[in-house]
This record gives structure tokens, C-alpha cells and sequence, in this order.
């Protein structure tokens, strides 16, 4: 049995109870006495409400599956179907205009557009790689993924291939004509940059000398005034430097003497508590909040090896530049940070509280993210410097909320905390994941819940598509999931969270966020395609990787996006009617060849996460697919994945027998990609003895009685039952 304190009605895990004790409340205002017992005034008001909302959302499910069952036999009655919807309060009364009032919003994430990271903070190296992405060299992004080909000769080798980097240099002069064009000329000819007087003249290969056509994109410099390291721009908000570094092999072959161009990349980062980790008990939230504590206060490292040698990352310090006239800049060098924390529905065995249940992990991440969040305002003179927000603002991300009420019900879980911690009313800012349905449809009266304190909108079409199956299980078979994502409803939900967005006044207030790019190792096809995230009007959207956070930061220099968002602002809005469109399959006469490939698809994907996940405790990875293709994969794809196969499965597109014959199948597939990693546990050689294989089969077979579908309870149960065996 693992030890616990007792303290303030409360039974706490010993080594969350000393980790608070010994590493977060030293350096706080707030005394031991206080916040154990504002903490347990807070969980004894605000539980018993937590778990009406829980109760809630199962009657209105129960009343949906009702109204679907009843109505089966009948045609479809679209008008009877919404006027139902607003029987039961699923869609609420629309409120009146309004616009947010958040105030001491950061300039990350209101009037600057660009991407934003997602990292799971149990991983301190991907935490530190993220933080430290608000920069990153084009040069290097560049060669280094397939948006460079391997065509004539320049395939990336162990050493450099000068004709690889003839290509990424050319790639690079474009952006620089794009960015920064020149009077006349291109920069493709340029044989030197020199800063004369208040500008940038730039000679060029016939001799002939020009200027920008924008003066104003000269920002400063590092150096030598006659000699810059580094000139520094501006365009669209975005910074980046054009590098000289005479001792560099690539500048010493280039006209201009270029080492490289460093661009200002992720602007933004979600230090994830939630869907891409494995967090089950005490042991696991206190790795989540020591990272987060260490970020927050600039001193996380993290020893990395490679080709045999040893060194430490760490937070990167800001960037100071000289201006023409004397003067000094200073631009951050870290992404501005949130911090997602869990939803309503999961509760977690590190504190019991006085009637000896489970705390809500939701109210116990708001406690504890937001005291360790407080460092960042309290932090004194002396210290490193390295500051989160700019505005003492705390920024949490709240995922998977179910309507106004429930958002409310977050709003009032934040003064609370608010006052426990002594801080300002609305110090924290949220995040509102616009990701289950009876969000979508309650849009406008989700943000007028908490205008005074949100910061961030955010679609995320795998959830959304995962409560969208489980919302109309009864209602009938659902198409395939890849012709999800040309169903109106999807395109209609998109639209829908820009318009309502913009409406509420977010342009230049706050962000509007698009979803992830799921596929890490396709650059090329990402800088082809993710531009329609920019071009929808989000200020910004999610990226895998450092690597493509500089990518993807190429499409806001070719938007404004602000500029658009003036423009989208004046269109008719979504239609609701258009987001309530079910997308059952017209036809359902698919060959036996079809259902089993859509099958094994997504059994393949879901043993693939999962076994990861109940053996190595970890909650997000690039999982390949059926084909090899690397996915990455979190609960979110988890969700839509078992609740497809379970809605088919309930409605007799395919047999028991078939999914588990899939299953089975899939598994050895997943068992032959893992053959290399020599803590991999094989699934087919055992499958009644197989934690992972079970708990994946139970997220299918038991999906339809999983609450609004979610993995977790599940995900949990296993994952624990393998921590103890």
C-alpha cells in the first residue's frame, strides 16, 4: 500500500504531499496551512457539482439514444430532431451579441499568428525541444525532411550533399523574396548585405545596389554594425534573421556569405496534462507537474547522449539585438506556455477526500498547475529571467467540455482556485477545446461563460468525429472514417468555430486554433495542405514538431492573417443545421472485402496506441499505420477508431468474430513493427495473458457503453492493473 498524509480531511499520497511540500510551496506565497485547506474547501464544494455535470451528460445521452430508438422506424424528421435537441437543453437558447473582455492577453496569442506545439509534459526532453521551438534554423528544416527532394543527385547523406543544399538555399532565397522583397532584383543574385544609415542595402551579382521595398521589415542586428552576425526582420508580426558565420562551410560557398535564416516558429506551446500522456496515480502527476514546475521556473534540463556523448538541454535565453540608433531588443526565445489540464470525467487515486472518494483529477490539476503557474508571477528580481507571460497571465487549456454549463462550471473551478492562491480575479486564462459536440452547437454561449477569462478556441476533428459517432450510436451505421472529413457537418463545424469566434470579438484578443498535422514524417504534403488552417482564418494550429513549427510558420508570412480575418469576418455564419447532420452511410452494402479492410485499419491503429500505452506508459507516439506510414496517435484518434468499429459492430455491419479476427490479425502486424524495441512485450503470443491486447478489445466491444465514448476509464483500469502485475 503506498504511504499517505493526512491533512485538511484529505488523505494525499506521500509523494505528491512532498512534492508540494518540499518543492513548490518554498518558493510560494501561499502557506502549507492555506492551501491544503483552501484545496479541501474547494474539492468538498465543488465534487458533488463535477459529478452532477457527469450526470447530467449521461441522461441526455440516455434521452438521445431514446429519441433514436423511437424514431427509427420512421423517415428521418429533421425539424423533430432539433426541436428534440432543444427539448432536453442539448442546444441552449442562443445568447445576444457580445464581444470577450479578457484583458493582459500576451502578444503570442493575440495579435501575432503562428504555430503552436503540443507536447506531453511527462516527457521533460519533448517539453524542453518544444519550449525551446520558438526559434529554429530553415536551413536545417528544411534539409532535413522530404520538402527537399532527393531528385538529380541531392538524397541526404551522413555527410553534406552540397547539391541538397544548393536546393535548400534556393528554397530559402524565395522566402526572402516573399518576406523581405527587394526594390529591384532578387535575393537569389545577392553578393552582400550592409546596413548604411537607417537601412539594408544589398548588392547585387551585375554590381547593381538596392534596398527593400519595405524599410520598416529591418528590425536590428547582432555584431558588428559593419560587420553583422545577424540582421533581424519582421513581416506579419513574425521575426527572423538572416545569419552570416563566415567560418561555416555553407556561407563560405554562398555569393552572400549566408550561413543560414532563423525564423521565429512556435509561437505557442500546450504543455499537455491530458490526452497524449499516460497518467494513472500519484507517482505519474508528479512527473507531470515537476516538468511543469521546472518550466515555469526556467530550470528543467535534461542530460540527452548521442554518438556517445553527453549533454544537458536546457531553456534557451532570450535574444537581444542592437537597433540602428543604439538602442537594445530583446525578443523571447521560448514559446509562451499553457497547460492542458484533464476534463471533468476522470477521477484520481493521489487524494481521497473526506467521504473517501477519488478527487476529480480536473479540480486537482486547476489546483495544483495554477500554484506551480504562480511561480511565473511571483518570481523575483533575481531571478533567471527566463519568464512565461509577459502580462501575468496563467494560461489552462480545458479539453472536453460538454456545453455552457459545463464551462461555467470550469469558470467557477478558476476563481476558486483564484482566491485559494491569493491571485488577481481572471489571472487565469482559458482554453476552450471546441472538440464534442454539444460545444459545436452552444458555440456563442460557451464563450459568453467565461468572456472575461478565455483566451483560446480550438477545434480537433478526432475527438469532435469520436462524440459525433457516440452522440448518435442509436441513429445508425456510420459512413467510413475517411469519408468523415467531407461530410457537411465537418466542414460546417470548422467554419462554425472561426465565425463564432471572430463574432466574440477573438481578432486580436485572443486565438483561434486549428488541429494537429498527424503525419510527422510528410513535410512536403504538410507545407502543401496546412495552409487551409491559415487561410480558414485560425491565428493558429497545431504541429508535431520543432521541425515542422518552422515549416508551417512559412504559411503565416504568405497570410496576414488578421487582414483575413476582417474579410471572413463579414460572411453568413455556419449553419447549425449543417453541424447537426448525422453522417450515417446511405448505403451500407459494402463488400466483405471493404468492412474488413475498414476493420483491420482501425484495429491495426488502436493495438497500436494502445500497447504502448498500457505497457510503456506512453500517451502519445508515432504509431505506424497499416501501410508504415507514421501516424501519431493519441486518445483522440483512440476515441474515433474503437467508437467506428463499435458503431458498426452494434448495428451488424460486421460480426464479433470479424473484429476479433481483425484484432488478432492486426496484433501480430503490431508485434512484427515493435520487433526492434527490446522491452516490447508481443500481444499474439499470449492474447488471454496480454494486458494491452484486452484492454483494446474491451474499448471496442464495451464502446457503446463507454461514457461519450472516451478511452480513458479503460485506458486507466488496464494501465494500473499493469503497474501492479
Amino acid at each position: 500500500m503506498k504511504q499517505q498524509i493526512s491533512i485538511s480531511n484529505l488523505q494525499v499520497d506521500q509523494e505528491l504531499f512532498n512534492f508540494i511540500e518540499n518543492e513548490v510551496l518554498p518558493d510560494s506565497p501561499i502557506s502549507s496551512d492555506r492551501f491544503w485547506q483552501h484545496f479541501s474547501n474547494l474539492i468538498e464544494e465543488l465534487s458533488p457539482q463535477n459529478r452532477q455535470l457527469l450526470d447530467t451528460r449521461d441522461l441526455i445521452q440516455s434521452q438521445i439514444d431514446t429519441w433514436h430508438k423511437q424514431n427509427k422506424d420512421d423517415n428521418f424528421n429533421f425539424a423533430s430532431y432539433k426541436q428534440f435537441l432543444k427539448g432536453i437543453n442539448y442546444i441552449v437558447p442562443e445568447v445576444a451579441d457580445f464581444e470577450i473582455t479578457t484583458t493582459n492577453v500576451d502578444k503570442e496569442l493575440s495579435t501575432i499568428a503562428g504555430p503552436q506545439l503540443v507536447v506531453p509534459i511527462m516527457n521533460a526532453r519533448f517539453a524542453l525541444n518544444a519550449v525551446n521551438a520558438r526559434w529554429g534554423s530553415l536551413y536545417t528544416a528544411l534539409y532535413s525532411s522530404d520538402v527537399i527532394s532527393d531528385e538529380g543527385g541531392a538524397e541526404k547523406n551522413r555527410s553534406y550533399n552540397p547539391l541538397r543544399g544548393s536546393k535548400v538555399i534556393a528554397f530559402a532565397r524565395d522566402f526572402l523574396d516573399q518576406a523581405v522583397p527587394l526594390v529591384s532584383g532578387s535575393h537569389k543574385n545577392a553578393v552582400a548585405y550592409k546596413i548604411i544609415g537607417q537601412e539594408i542595402i544589398v548588392t547585387l551579382e551585375d554590381d547593381l545596389q538596392t534596398k527593400l521595398s519595405n524599410s520598416n521589415a529591418f528590425v536590428g542586428f547582432t555584431g558588428s554594425i559593419n560587420v553583422p552576425d545577424t540582421l533581424l526582420f519582421v513581416h506579419n508580426g513574425l521575426h527572423f534573421e538572416i545569419v552570416f558565420d563566415d567560418t561555416n562551410s555553407i556561407a563560405q560557398s554562398d555569393l552572400a556569405g549566408i550561413s543560414d535564416i532563423t525564423i521565429e516558429a512556435a509561437l505557442t506551446t500546450i504543455m499537455d496534462c491530458e490526452d497524449s500522456v499516460a497518467a494513472v496515480d500519484a507517482q505519474d502527476k508528479v512527473i507531470c507537474y515537476r516538468n511543469w514546475l521546472g518550466l515555469v521556473k526556467g530550470n528543467l534540463t535534461e542530460t540527452i547522449s548521442r554518438a556517445g556523448k553527453d549533454f544537458t538541454r536546457v531553456m534557451n535565453q532570450d535574444r537581444k539585438y542592437q537597433t540602428v540608433d543604439g538602442e537594445t531588443i530583446c525578443l523571447k526565445s521560448r514559446s509562451l506556455m499553457f497547460i492542458r489540464n484533464v476534463g471533468h470525467l476522470m477521477t484520481n487515486n493521489a487524494i481521497i477526500d473526506a467521504k473517501g472518494n477519488q478527487v476529480p483529477e480536473g479540480i486537482m490539476d486547476a489546483m495544483i498547475t495554477s500554484l506551480i503557474a504562480s511561480h511565473d508571477i511571483n518570481k523575483p528580481d533575481t531571478a533567471n529571467g527566463l519568464s512565461n507571460s509577459q502580462t501575468g497571465s496563467i494560461y489552462i487549456v480545458k479539453p472536453k467540455m460538454h456545453g455552457p454549463e459545463e464551462v461555467r462550471f470550469a469558470d467557477k473551478l478558476f476563481a476558486r482556485v483564484e482566491d485559494a492562491l491569493e491571485l488577481p480575479r481572471f489571472t487565469i486564462k482559458m482554453g476552450i477545446m471546441d472538440e464534442e459536440r454539444r460545444t459545436s452547437v452552444n458555440l456563442k454561449a460557451c464563450i459568453h461563460a467565461v468572456k472575461e477569462r478565455v483566451a483560446f478556441i480550438n477545434t480537433g476533428f478526432l475527438d469532435r468525429t469520436g462524440d459525433e459517432i457516440h452522440t448518435s450510436m442509436e441513429a445508425g451505421p456510420m459512413i467510413r472514417k475517411a469519408d468523415m472529413k467531407s461530410t457537411p457537418w465537418i466542414r460546417a463545424y470548422e467554419n462554425n468555430n472561426v465565425d463564432i469566434g471572430l463574432a466574440c470579438g477573438f481578432s486580436s484578443k485572443a486565438q483561434i486554433g486549428k488541429g494537429m498535422w498527424p503525419i510527422p514524417d510528410q513535410m512536403a504534403n504538410m507545407l502543401a495542405t496546412k495552409i487551409d488552417h491559415v487561410e480558414a482564418g485560425a491565428n493558429t494550429a497545431w504541429v508535431p514538431s520543432p521541425t515542422a513549427a518552422v515549416l508551417h510558420a512559412l504559411h503565416y508570412h504568405n497570410v496576414d492573417v488578421f487582414k483575413l480575418q476582417n474579410e471572413i469576418s463579414k460572411r453568413e455564419n455556419a449553419s447549425v443545421d449543417d453541424i447537426l447532420t448525422i453522417p450515417l452511410a446511405e448505403n451500407t452494402d459494402w463488400a466483405e472485402a471493404e468492412i474488413l479492410e475498414e476493420l483491420e485499419n482501425n484495429a491495426q491503429g488502436i493495438l497500436g496506441y494502445v500497447v504502448r500505452w498500457i505497457d510503456h506508459g506512453v500517451g502519445c507516439s508515432k504509431v505506424p499505420d497499416i501501410n508504415n506510414v507514421g501516424l501519431m496517435e493519441d486518445r483522440a484518434t483512440l476515441r474515433i477508431s474503437s467508437q467506428h468499429i463499435a458503431n458498426w459492430l452494434h448495428h451488424n455491419i460486421c460480426t464479433k468474430e470479424q473484429v476479433l479476427a481483425s484484432m488478432k490479425k492486426m496484433a501480430e502486424i503490431v508485434d512484427k513493427q515493435n520487433e526492434a524495441d527490446n522491452e516490447y512485450c508481443p500481444m499474439h503470443k499470449d492474447f488471454d495473458n496480454s494486458i494491452a491486447f484486452k484492454a483494446a478489445c474491451d474499448l471496442v466491444f464495451t464502446g457503446c457503453q463507454q461514457p461519450n465514448g472516451y478511452t480513458e476509464p479503460l485506458l486507466h483500469q488496464y494501465r494500473l492493473d499493469k503497474k501492479s502485475s
